[in-house]
């Protein structure tokens, strides 16, 4: 299983009312990791013809993190079917180590052209294998 993995400090932009990561900021993490491991294993020929839109997030907050934590964002393909892939992204506070969220979300792969869903090829699931 090929797994991605990268650190972020929490800032101040980061931050909702309580002074907590907020819930948006997070989902935007969960896009954006999922984004940057596509794009550092795929081909560019796959970028370029190929693109995932989100059908389901499903995200669960077990802790909060705060202002200048470090953050362990890591991410791995689950399953592939058809033209759905379901995504796991998890994080971390790294001095703790506690779960701050786990999250599954399910990703079809659409024709970059024409924007209708293409069966994941056998090159594409052998990249994240």
């Amino acid at each position: 299983m090929n797994h991605y993995q990268k650190t972020l400090i929490v800032s101040p932009d980061d931050l909702d009312d309580l002074n907590h990561v907020n819930n948006v900021r997070y989902l935007q993490w969960v896009q954006d990791i999922s984004k940057e491991h596509w794009q550092k294993i795929a081909t560019p020929e796959m970028v370029q013809n190929m693109v995932w839109v989100v059908m389901n997030h499903n995200l669960n907050y077990k802790n909060a993190a705060l202002l200048d934590d470090v953050i362990l964002i890591k991410t791995h393909i689950a399953e592939s079917r058809g033209a759905k892939s379901i995504r796991v992204v998890e994080m971390f506070n790294t001095k703790t180590n506690k779960v701050l969220l786990h999250s599954k979300t399910e990703w079809c792969l659409l024709n970059a052209q024409t924007l209708k869903p293409i069966r994941i090829p056998q090159e594409v699931e052998a990249i994240f294998s």
